[in-house]
């Protein structure tokens, strides 16, 4: 098949359990994954002097691949193929609720990485999915306009929500609820709305950032109340 050679100098490579990813720096939407069952030699020379080069091995042919000089982008987006598909088919399986999923497991139009891990590798079955490649296809999932997106709290959390939830509308919903109960912790708030602790802390938390609500951080725990300057002013 020749050599190929793409287009980018600055780029991340990553070992996952099935692949090796490298992803640009800069643009995060273009990406390059490769089984590791392809994989039979890597070499890294001195920088300024020598160059980077993978060598596959695809049947009897070796491909090289350059990270010095990417000359075309046509062909970098052949290899992001594997990783586009991956994509829609986590969009389609959590919107489809494949794998016996049954409607009690809806999270409100949000859901923690580790819920979608789960849930999509339940659908696939034997060929399961590793976590770095499901981060991954989870990134792109905005770029190719599919109704799922990536989202990234303040904490580090990282969620898959609908296109179609709204921030506002979110944190209004939460400023509703501790009003009517004058006060509550995270573990009161997901009881109450049916998700993960973890996704209840962090509605909270964004609900603290806008000014909606405050917090009484004792020994006892983190507690929730509605901030009254904002209400009462």
């Amino acid at each position: 098949m020749g050599m190929y050679r793409i287009k980018f100098d600055a780029g991340t490579l990553l070992l996952s359990t099935h692949r090796l990813i490298w992803r640009d720096q800069k643009n995060h939407e273009c990406c390059m994954a490769i089984p590791l069952s392809q994989i039979v030699f890597i070499e890294e020379q001195a920088a300024g002097i020598g160059k980077r080069r993978l060598f596959v091995e695809q049947s009897s042919t070796k491909i090289s691949f350059s990270f010095q000089a990417f000359e075309d982008l046509s062909k970098l987006m052949i290899k992001a193929k594997e990783m586009v598909e991956l994509s829609r088919s986590i969009a389609n399986k959590i919107k489809e609720k494949q794998g016996d999923v049954t409607e009690d497991e809806e999270r409100g139009g949000i859901m923690s990485l580790t819920e979608v891990y789960c849930l999509v590798n339940r659908a696939r079955g034997m060929e399961l999915l590793s976590p770095e490649d499901l981060v991954n296809a989870c990134k792109m999932l905005e770029a190719l306009k599919l109704p799922l997106r990536l989202r990234v709290f303040d904490s580090g959390v990282m969620v898959i929500e609908l296109q179609s939830h709204k921030e506002e509308e979110m944190v209004a919903s939460a400023l509703e609820t501790v009003s009517e109960k004058g006060s509550l912790t995270s573990e009161e708030f997901a009881k109450l709305v049916g998700m993960s602790v973890l996704l209840a802390k962090e509605r909270l938390l964004l609900a603290e950032k806008m000014g909606h609500l405050c917090r009484d951080d004792s020994v006892e725990g983190l507690r929730f109340y509605p901030n009254l300057f904002m209400t009462q002013s």
